[in-house]
């Protein structure tokens, strides 16, 4: 499930800003990626796959 969240919000984040980011140093490239992609995957997609999650396990049981 991470990887799920993970993978698309960094792409998105990179095609949004990836000209802007370009212009940085890698330390402050990933800092800017990781302030901005870590909240939006914990607080925003990770509680919705886990509910996904939980109705596809209790249809199959």
């Amino acid at each position: 499930m991470i990887w799920v969240a993970v993978f698309p919000t960094l792409t998105i984040i990179n095609l949004v800003f990836g000209a802007w980011l370009e212009a940085l140093h890698p330390v402050l490239r990933t800092l800017v990626l990781v302030t901005v992609a870590v909240p939006i995957v914990i607080y925003a997609l990770m509680p919705g796959l886990h509910r996904v999650r939980a109705r596809l396990l209790t249809r199959a049981a």
